[in-house]
C-alpha cells in the first residue's frame, strides 16, 4: 500500500447535506477503531461511509479500502471478498483471514465493510481479524444490524432532515434529469410534503427524481398512495435491490425471520407511534403459535436492531415508544392484507385504544392526569385511525365518548366535534354509549360557544339517562346544563343546577368525581358575587387534594383566585392564579392555560403593570386561537372583565403598543412555554417575561423575504402559533417551522417575537 492506496469508487453524483452526520462519524472514528453505521435500507449508509472515507485520507496514509459484501452469498466467501478488494493474490492453502492480518500488520488503513447484514456473523469475524492486525487499522462497517463484537461503536444514520437536506437532494437529482426543474414559492409546499411523505429517505427521493421527468411535484404527491408502483426505474448501474423501492424493502423483509416478518406486518396497523403494551396487546397471539406474548419484546428488539422499527421519545411519557417509517408501514400493511389477518388486527387495534381511553376516563379524577393526557396526545394518530374503523358503530361511539378529556382538556375541540358528530350519526340507537357521547359532544359544543347544539344534545342525553336509569349520565347532564345556563348569563339557574350536580355525582360515583361540578359552582357563585363562592372553591380544592387529583385542583385554585379578585385582594388573587398555573404547566393544556393567563392579565393590569398585562392577554389570545374559541364563551362576566382589562391596557400604552404586546405575548409554541414566561420570577411581579430585545437596526426590508415567507411573517405578527399558521395556509406544521427558521435566519433575529415586532414596524409590502 502507498500513500495514495485504496480502492474507493469515484462518486457519479454530488453528496448532499449531512454535515452534522459527517462530523460526528469523523469524531467517533478518531477514538474508536470499529464503527458500524446502521439504519434502514435506502437511508444512505453506504454513501455516508464512502464520503467519510474519502475525506479521511490524511488520517490513513495506507489507504481507505471498500469491501463490498452485497454480492457475497456464502459466509465462507467473506474473507476472500476482502482479500480481493485489497488487491491480494490467492497463495496456496493458507487461511485467508491469517494472510489478511499479516498484510495489514503495522499499517494505518481504513477498511469499509459495506452491506454486512446478510453475512453478519462472518463480517464480525472479519472485522475482529482486521482490528487484531495492528492498532493502525480502523473498520467502518455498514449494516442494518450491529456486528455485536467488543469495541464496536454504533451510529444510526437518520433519514435526511425535512425540508433542509431532503429538499436539496430532490432539487439536485431532479435538475440532473430535468434541467429546467426549479423549487419556487409556488411548488415549495408540495416539495416539502413530498419529501416528508417519503420519510426523508435518500433512495426514495432519488427514485422520485426520475419520475419528475414526466410528472409535476403535485402529481407525484397525489400518486404516493401506491408508492411501490410509482418509485421504480432507478439507475441501471445501481444494485438490483436499489432500482425500485419495493425491491429495497423486499431485501430487508427477506433478512427477517418468519416471526419477525409476522410482527412487522402486524405493527403496520399503528398509524403513529406505539408502546410495548400496545404491541403486546394488539400483535400477540394466544398460546405459543404465531407471535406468543412473551416473545413480543424480543422480536421488537430484533426489529429495532435491524432498523425496521425506530425508537422514539414521547413528551411526558417516561416510557419508550416506537414507530415505523411510512414506507416500512405501507409495505407491512400490504403483507398483512395478503395474509388475511388485516381485519382481525384492525379490530384488536380499535379495542386496545377503546380500553385505554375508557380506563383513563373512568379513573380521571385521581393521580396520573398529566401522564394520561400526554399518553392520549402521543396516541392521537392511532385514536383517529381506530375511530375510522367502522365495523362496529357502537364501539366507535364508545371510543369517541371516552376521549372527552382528550377533546376538551387536551385542546382538540374541532377534531372532537367532528368525530362525535360522525359517530352519533352512524349509531342512532338509544344505547348507554350514545348517552355518554351526547354528553361529551355537548361539552365540546359549550366550549366552542355553540349553545344551540349543546342544548339539543343535552336534552336527548337527559331523556336517555332517565330511560336507562343511569345516575352518572343524569349527573353529567345536570352539570353541563348548569354550564350552559352560566355561559348564557342565567346565573341563579346555573348555581342551582351545579349544586344539584355536586350531590348527584357524590351519590353516583363518590371519590373526586364531584370536583368538576364544585369548581363550576364556585365560578357561578363568583359571577353572582355570592359570598359562598370561596366555600365551594375550598371544597373542590380539598376534594382534589384528598384524591391526588391535580386538574380539578388547578381549577379550584383559579376559582379562589377569581374570588379574591372580586373581593379586591389582588395579592391573594395573584398568588392563587400563579399556583393554578404552576399545576397547569405540567398538563401543557391550552384551554385551562388560556383561562388562567386571562385572569392573571386582569390582576396584573389592576396592579398597574399594563405592559405585562398586554403580554399575558397576547399569550391567552394565541391559545384561544389555537383551539378555536375565546374567553367570551364562558359567559358575560368573563367577557366584561376581558374588555375592561383591554381598555385599561390600551389607555395606558396606546393602541399601537397594545397590539405589539399582544403579538409578542402570543409568540409561544406551546401552553407550557406561555406559562413559563408568565411565571418567570426574574422580573417585576413575575406575571410575565419581559419583552424581547428590539429588532437590530437598521431593520432589513421585507423584500429580503420570499412571498411565502412574507405571508408567514404577517401571521406570526398576528400572534399565531406555527400550528395555527399551518391551518391558515393549508400546509404542514413542519413547513411552517422551516419558513419561520428561514425568516429568522434572513433577518438575523433570535426569536419569533422579534419577527413580530419587526413586521409590525414595516410599511405594508407590495404584493
Amino acid at each position: 500500500m502507498t500513500s495514495r492506496a485504496g480502492n474507493l469508487p469515484e462518486a457519479f453524483t454530488t453528496f448532499v447535506g449531512r454535515r452534522h452526520d459527517i462530523a460526528e462519524v469523523h469524531r467517533v472514528l478518531g477514538s474508536a477503531r470499529l464503527l458500524t453505521l446502521t439504519g434502514m435500507g435506502g437511508v444512505g449508509k453506504t454513501r455516508l461511509a464512502l464520503e467519510v472515507a474519502a475525506r479521511a485520507g490524511d488520517a490513513f496514509p495506507d489507504g481507505a479500502w471498500l469491501v463490498d459484501l452485497a454480492p457475497v452469498r456464502e459466509p465462507s466467501a467473506v474473507a476472500s471478498a476482502a482479500s480481493a478488494a485489497m488487491g491480494m493474490v490467492e497463495q496456496g492453502t493458507r487461511p485467508t483471514l491469517g494472510r489478511l492480518a499479516e498484510h495489514l500488520a503495522g499499517r494505518r488503513a481504513l477498511i469499509v465493510l459495506d452491506n454486512c447484514e446478510h453475512v453478519v456473523d462472518a463480517s464480525a469475524e472479519l472485522a475482529g481479524t482486521l482490528l487484531a492486525a495492528g492498532p493502525g487499522v480502523h473498520v467502518l462497517a455498514t449494516s442494518r444490524q450491529t456486528l455485536g463484537i467488543a469495541g464496536e461503536h454504533v451510529f444510526t444514520v437518520p433519514p435526511l432532515k425535512v425540508p433542509d437536506d431532503a429538499v436539496e437532494l430532490l432539487r439536485d437529482r431532479a435538475a440532473a434529469v430535468r434541467p429546467d426543474f426549479r423549487i419556487t414559492d409556488a411548488n415549495w409546499d408540495a416539495v416539502t410534503r413530498l419529501c416528508a411523505d417519503l420519510d426523508g429517505l435518500p433512495l426514495a427521493i432519488e427514485l422520485t427524481a426520475f419520475r419528475l421527468r414526466t410528472l409535476s411535484v403535485e402529481q407525484v404527491v397525489n400518486r404516493l398512495e401506491d408508492r411501490f408502483a410509482l418509485l421504480t426505474g432507478g439507475s441501471r448501474t445501481a444494485r438490483p435491490r436499489q432500482r425500485t423501492l419495493r425491491a429495497l424493502i423486499d431485501w430487508s423483509y427477506e433478512l427477517c425471520s418468519p416471526a419477525e416478518r409476522l410482527l412487522w406486518n402486524r405493527l403496520s396497523v399503528f398509524a403513529g407511534g406505539f408502546g410495548l403494551d400496545a404491541a403486546e396487546e394488539v400483535c400477540a397471539d394466544e398460546g405459543d403459535e404465531g407471535v406468543p406474548p412473551h416473545e413480543v419484546l424480543d422480536l421488537l428488539d430484533r426489529l429495532v436492531a435491524q432498523s425496521v422499527v425506530l425508537p422514539t421519545e414521547a413528551e411526558g411519557q417516561g416510557l419508550p415508544r416506537y414507530r415505523l417509517l411510512e414506507t416500512i408501514r405501507q409495505y407491512g400493511r400490504e403483507r398483512l392484507a395478503e395474509s388475511g389477518e388485516e381485519e382481525r388486527l384492525l379490530r384488536r387495534h380499535r379495542d386496545f385504544h377503546l380500553a385505554l381511553a375508557e380506563r383513563i376516563a373512568d379513573h380521571w379524577y385521581g393521580p396520573g392526569q398529566e401522564e394520561a393526557l400526554a399518553r392520549l396526545r402521543a396516541e392521537h394518530p392511532d385514536l383517529l385511525a381506530a375511530l375510522g374503523h367502522d365495523d362496529d358503530p357502537q364501539a366507535t361511539l364508545a371510543l369517541a365518548a371516552a376521549l372527552r378529556f382528550h377533546w376538551c382538556a387536551g385542546g382538540f375541540l374541532g377534531e372532537g366535534r367532528r368525530q362525535l358528530e360522525r359517530a352519533l350519526a352512524a349509531a342512532p340507537e338509544p344505547t348507554p354509549a350514545r348517552a355518554r357521547a351526547l354528553c361529551a359532544a355537548a361539552w365540546v359544543a359549550l366550549l366552542q360557544g355553540d349553545h344551540g347544539a349543546a342544548g339539543q344534545w343535552l336534552t336527548e342525553a337527559g331523556e336517555l339517562g332517565e330511560r336507562q336509569d343511569d345516575p352518572v349520565v343524569r349527573a353529567d347532564v345536570m352539570n353541563l346544563l348548569g354550564s350552559l345556563a352560566g355561559f348564557q348569563g342565567r346565573l341563579e339557574e346555573a348555581v342551582a343546577l351545579h349544586e344539584g350536580a355536586v350531590a348527584a355525582h357524590a351519590a353516583a360515583e363518590g371519590g373526586a368525581s364531584a370536583v368538576f361540578a364544585l369548581f363550576q359552582l364556585a365560578a357561578a357563585r363568583n359571577h353572582l358575587r355570592d359570598p359562598r363562592a370561596a366555600e365551594a372553591g375550598r371544597q373542590a380544592l380539598a376534594l382534589a387534594e384528598a384524591h391526588g387529583e391535580r386538574w380539578g385542583r388547578a381549577h379550584a385554585l383559579w376559582t379562589l383566585g377569581y374570588d379574591a379578585l372580586q373581593r379586591g385582594d389582588l395579592e391573594e388573587s395573584l398568588a392563587l392564579n400563579r399556583a393554578g398555573l404552576e399545576i397547569e404547566r405540567g398538563f401543557n393544556e391550552p384551554l385551562s392555560a388560556a383561562l388562567m393567563l386571562e385572569t392573571l392579565a386582569w390582576v396584573t393590569a389592576l396592579h398597574g403593570e399594563h405592559e405585562r398585562a398586554g403580554l399575558l392577554l397576547g399569550a391567552a389570545r394565541g391559545l384561544w386561537q389555537d383551539i378555536g374559541t375565546s374567553v367570551s364563551v364562558f359567559g358575560p362576566p368573563m367577557a366584561e372583565y376581558h374588555a375592561r382589562c383591554a381598555e385599561s391596557v390600551i389607555g395606558a400604552l396606546g393602541p399601537e403598543a397594545y397590539e405589539r404586546a399582544l403579538v409578542v405575548g402570543g409568540g409561544h409554541d406551546s401552553p407550557s412555554r406561555a406559562i413559563d414566561d408568565a411565571l418567570d420570577t426574574s422580573t417585576g411581579t413575575g406575571t410575565a417575561a419581559p419583552a424581547p430585545a428590539p429588532a437590530p437596526a437598521p431593520a432589513p426590508a421585507p423584500s429580503i423575504l420570499s412571498g411565502r415567507e412574507r405571508e408567514v411573517a404577517a401571521l406570526v405578527a398576528k400572534g399565531m402559533s406555527n400550528r395555527r399558521i399551518a391551518a391558515e395556509l393549508s400546509v404542514s406544521t413542519r413547513t411552517v417551522d422551516f419558513h419561520v427558521g428561514n425568516i429568522r435566519a434572513k433577518l438575523g433575529f433570535g426569536s419569533r417575537a422579534q419577527v413580530a415586532v419587526w413586521w409590525a414596524t414595516q410599511e405594508p409590502p407590495a404584493s
